[in-house]
């Protein structure tokens, strides 16, 4: 058995039914030309017959309860029948078809009495395409580690026949030169001492930030309106995907001066708007939206960098309660640069403790009441994860989509996540089926405001 480290033993603590604690991932694939019929079951049994790496043996400890929330035991048999499941659509075998199972996966617990994943090869869609849905616990891996691992799995070569699936591949780094360095007692001192300088320094980082938010006043601050998107949530979920062209959105982003990020905000701010206007709910004050942004960030707005993969969070005014999509990605866009700028002289470890207290309340959601009868810290979680910039294959399939599936919480019954992939953007949209109803109507909603930002910026 290996120790469970904090960070990892907190999503378990977390999980219940209501609460599932995996990521997960769908992607669709278009078999190779001259590829018959047998083509899913031979990619199920190849995917039975590889090697399954250490991470992918891992499972909490016995008794699962109390021990497995502290201790990882590592299998040395898996039972892949179990892990690799062969499904098939109901007719008529549409995409709609394909989500709503996708949705089912996705609010079901894993079984902690085995390795925490699953992946599901699904065949019988209509128009010739396969899909593979995986989940696999945030204890064991997070969104970004298991796009990494996914990307890592494709090749960007049609005729390359040696890919393997992602629980085959080793971890980078497991158990060589580099982790020995990393657990060499005088590295630990010097790293430890570079955090606690770096902690000290918080304290007048955040008089500065405080001072300027006084002072400028154009901070959005993490205090939001409330909406139906921030009750308590059920344990049954609902699944929305769809493709954008990058193209048409960094067409706007160059015509209005902001960047692609900007606009997707600014596409998910005119859904909002529209879905809650339908939903007869929409706040009078502006929602808000906490982005994840990646360190490198800072580095360039300071001129240095910190390098490492650490990420930050701000929070953007989404301007809701503005009519027109323009000005809506105008007051975006500056929401985005007002918050950025103020983290430009903080360090990744400072940025880091900055963005942990503005997410400090989704920690108080467990407390009875807290939810229901307080403001959420931000209406929705909207994250934008790089993918693969060229065109990939897996054995022949060409990927035709890669959409993430994250999860919501209490106070959080949306969730957006979109990751680029060659020419487009897939977007993931995961809610409380009970919290957020028609979900799907947001895909038409984000579609609309796209349109409306070229229309105004084309």
């Amino acid at each position: 058995m290996s120790f469970m480290p904090p960070t990892d033993s907190m999503f378990l603590l977390a999980e219940s039914r209501e609460h599932p604690m995996h990521v997960g991932g769908l992607q669709l694939f278009t078999p190779p030309e001259g590829a018959g019929p047998d083509f899913v079951r031979e990619l199920i049994e190849s995917f039975r017959a590889h090697e399954v790496s250490p991470l992918f043996r891992k499972r909490p400890a016995e008794p699962v309860g109390s021990v497995g929330n502290t201790w990882w035991k590592v299998d040395s048999e898996i039972d892949l029948e179990y892990h690799v499941r062969h499904s098939a659509v109901p007719q008529p075998g549409r995409i709609r078809e394909l989500l709503q199972l996708t949705s089912r996966w996705h609010g079901s617990l894993l079984d902690r009495h085995r390795p925490l994943w699953e992946a599901h090869v699904v065949e019988g869609l209509a128009d010739g395409r396969f899909a593979v849905y995986s989940k696999v616990h945030h204890s064991m891996l997070d969104g970004v580690g298991a796009l990494g691992l996914m990307k890592r799995s494709l090749s960007v070569d049609p005729d390359a026949r040696d890919c393997v699936p992602p629980w085959s591949l080793p971890s980078r780094g497991g158990s060589g030169a580099a982790s020995r360095k990393d657990r060499d007692p005088r590295s630990m001192l010097r790293a430890g001492a570079d955090v606690v300088g770096d902690l000290a320094g918080l304290v007048p980082a955040t008089l500065r930030i405080a001072n300027q938010v006084i002072r400028d006043g154009d901070v959005t601050l993490p205090r939001a309106p409330k909406t139906i998107l921030n009750g308590p949530v059920g344990g049954a979920r609902r699944f929305a995907a769809q493709s954008w062209e990058i193209e048409r959105i960094q067409r706007v982003a160059k015509s209005s001066a902001t960047t692609l990020n900007d606009v997707v905000l600014a596409m998910v701010s005119g859904a909002l708007r529209q879905y809650l206007l339908d939903q007869h709910a929409l706040p009078d004050d502006p929602m808000t939206a906490m982005v994840p942004i990646s360190l490198a960030l800072r580095a360039d707005s300071a001129g240095g960098s910190d390098g490492g993969n650490s990420v930050g969070a701000i929070v953007v005014n989404l301007a809701t309660d503005r009519e027109h999509g323009a000005t809506r990605l105008e007051e975006i866009a500056y929401s985005s640069r007002s918050a950025k700028k103020i983290m430009g002289d903080l360090t990744p470890t400072q940025i880091l403790a900055f963005s942990a207290v503005q997410m400090l309340p989704l920690a108080m959601t467990p407390i009875p009441g807290f939810v229901r009868y307080t403001h959420p810290p931000f209406n929705v979680i909207i994250s934008n994860v790089p993918g693969p910039k060229e065109q990939m294959y897996f054995n022949g399939a060409k990927l035709e989509g890669m959409y993430p599936v994250s999860i919501v919480l209490d106070g959080q019954a949306l969730n957006i996540t979109l990751t680029s992939r060659d020419k487009y953007l897939d977007f993931g949209l995961i809610g409380c089926r009970r919290s957020v109803p028609s979900l799907q109507r947001l895909l038409t909603h984000l579609e609309a405001a796209l349109a409306e930002l070229e229309q105004s910026w084309g």
